[in-house]
């Protein structure tokens, strides 16, 4: 590719033809302030944060503009800093700043331009503030229009990375907004609730649906029994709420911490996660063996929604197992209330989820067991991070901790649930030792990991070639399924995650920004910190681990029994598009 040769700020700067003056400039370590910004998904160059000098009567924007031969950028002019400055200040003048009331305070992409650029107020222009209503029906998802800065960077993702494409701007002027069609809510929609959305926001225009007040409450009622569960993909993310390095490993901390929280017991989804590949192995061997093919895991509630209500064709495909943290909710509520003799009905099942997806999943009516819920609330990543700090405790100073026994063991395989192919990896570990009678004596399966939008793999069991694809993001898994439509794959076994990376991206994980995006992948250092989680266990493979044995053996009877389908299985509908 020829490269092109410029300066920045008198910096020699050598790139590839094609580049803009933004990634120029941060090949020269030069920082050009973004806003609109969202690398590879959102580059329209709409929020002029990025404005710079490169000749000629008017300030460009760097994030589209192309670099040309010999150019001579400038990004900190007296007129780009006053232009920035005065670009700011117009957002401002229709942004709601009740900033101490707002979740992303101190997280906050426009706060933090704000910051640096200088601007204290934002009253130097009068905006036409409209008041709208704030948009709660959701069960997952929040959205305020009155922070709203009309970046696009949700529209984007809704419509490019996710294929859902349920939001839009409508309007002009200072009557532009980003709405839904005929001003639906969102849960009029067929929004997915991924909360990809959230991530990709730079304000507070959108949040997780909070249920702390609903967790404490439990917390203090003396006569209720509350279990807590944490995702896989948690303990490698929380400690980012506390200033620790992106992708630690904090699982013994995080069990710590939610024991002094006040939870009663303290579970791990982790071993849910081993206990869902018993059943969803189980479960492909005998579609091998005359069931529908190609199986699709079901893990996912944002892809699970998708596929009933983009491609309900493929309803039937559908494992039918819960996700791990339904299963579990299930099992709190029968097995261990048995074995504790508690009453069901004074227990309380919160799961810490880094997906607020699973917020909606839990109040499916698919998904109680006995008529009752069997999960009661569900918290993001984010929210347990806002209950650790409200409750004083100092996360990064706390000792490690145990889970609790009886579901707080899990292997390997169940911790690796939280990156995109970990479910694969973790079903053909069990699924190979029990069709060839072998064991593994490598356990890793890297055909499946990595974040290729698709992958696809062969891979030999006993006399069988099994061919496994995996995809993340719902627009991907679009891709995947409309070329099985097409008789372009023939595949027997499927993993679909419907956040790019997987959990450890989820809509519930802690944000990060664009400008750091731009430049490391949370979702390779936190998969990368699962895969460690993975190695260092002694056990690696579900089907190894004692407390799974121990629930087959005093409850479950064998995996696929018929007391596993009343409690851990379900089914799926087709859901109308509006």
């Amino acid at each position: 590719m020829d490269k092109i040769k410029l300066t920045i700020d008198g910096v020699p700067v050598e790139v590839d033809a094609g580049t803009t003056v933004l990634e120029a400039a941060r090949v020269a370590g030069i920082k050009i302030p973004t806003l609109c910004y969202l690398k590879g998904v959102n580059e329209i160059g709409a929020c002029r944060m990025c404005v710079v000098d490169v000749g000629g009567r008017a300030l460009q924007a760097a994030c589209v503009m192309p670099v040309s031969p010999n150019m001579n950028v400038k990004t900190n002019t007296k007129d780009i800093r006053e232009a920035r400055r005065a670009n700011l200040e117009l957002l401002l003048s229709t942004h709601d700043k009740k900033c101490l009331s707002c979740v992303r305070s101190q997280n906050c992409e426009l706060q933090q331009l704000c910051r640096e650029l200088g601007v204290e107020n934002g009253d130097r222009f009068e905006g036409k503030r409209i008041k709208y209503e704030t948009d709660d029906l959701s069960s997952s998802i929040v959205r305020d229009n009155n922070k709203c800065i009309s970046c696009r960077r949700c529209v984007a993702t809704c419509q490019k990375v996710q294929n859902v494409a349920v939001i839009g701007a409508i309007g002009r002027g200072f009557k532009t907004k980003i709405a839904s069609p005929w001003n639906a809510s969102l849960a009029q929609t067929a929004c997915i609730n991924c909360g990809q959305c959230i991530i990709a926001c730079p304000v507070g225009a959108l949040r997780e649906k909070d249920e702390t007040d609903t967790v404490w409450s439990y917390i203090s009622d003396p006569n209720l029994h509350v279990v807590v569960q944490p995702a896989p993909a948690v303990r490698v993310a929380i400690g980012e709420e506390f200033g620790m390095p992106m992708g630690t490993r904090a699982t013994g901390k995080l069990a710590t911490a939610l024991r002094r929280i006040g939870f009663d017991r303290v579970f791990d989804t982790d071993f849910a996660a081993d206990l869902t590949i018993m059943e969803e192995a189980t479960e492909f061997l005998h579609r091998l063996n005359g069931g529908t093919l190609p199986m699709i895991t079901s893990c996912s509630p944002g892809w699970v929604k998708y596929c009933e209500t983009f491609y309900p064709e493929f309803i039937p495909n559908l494992s039918t197992c819960k996700s791990p943290h339904m299963m579990a909710g299930a099992l709190i509520k029968t097995y261990y209330a048995e074995k504790a003799g508690i009453d069901p009905k004074n227990i309380r099942v919160v799961s810490v989820m880094p997906c607020t997806a699973k917020k909606f999943e839990a109040k499916r009516h698919e998904m109680y067991a006995e008529g009752d819920r069997t999960v009661d609330a569900v918290i993001t990543t984010r929210e347990l991070a806002r209950m650790i700090k409200e409750a004083g405790i100092e996360f990064a100073r706390l000792p490690d901790g145990d889970f609790d026994p009886l579901m707080g063991e899990s292997s390997g395989a169940g911790a690796i649930f939280g990156a995109t192919g970990g479910v694969m990896e973790a079903a053909l570990r069990t699924a190979y030792e029990t069709v060839t009678g072998e064991t593994l004596e490598k356990v890793e399966f890297y055909s499946v990991r990595g974040l290729d939008g698709i992958k696809e793999a062969t891979i030999h069991v006993g006399g069988l070639d099994i061919n496994v694809a995996v995809a993340h993001s719902t627009g991907m898994a679009a891709k995947l399924l409309d070329m099985i439509k097409a008789g372009e794959k023939n595949l027997h076994f499927i993993e679909i995650m419907g956040c790019p990376g997987g959990c450890v991206n989820g809509g519930g994980q802690p944000i990060v920004s664009a400008s750091v995006r731009a430049m490391v992948n949370p979702a390779i250092v936190r998969a990368s910190a699962i895969y460690e989680e993975d190695e260092a266990k002694q056990i690696r493979k579900s089907h190894e681990n004692p407390e799974i044995k121990k629930v087959y053996a005093e409850y479950l009877g064998e995996p696929n029994s018929h007391r596993a389908h009343e409690l851990l299985h379900t089914h799926y509908e087709k859901r109308e598009v509006y």
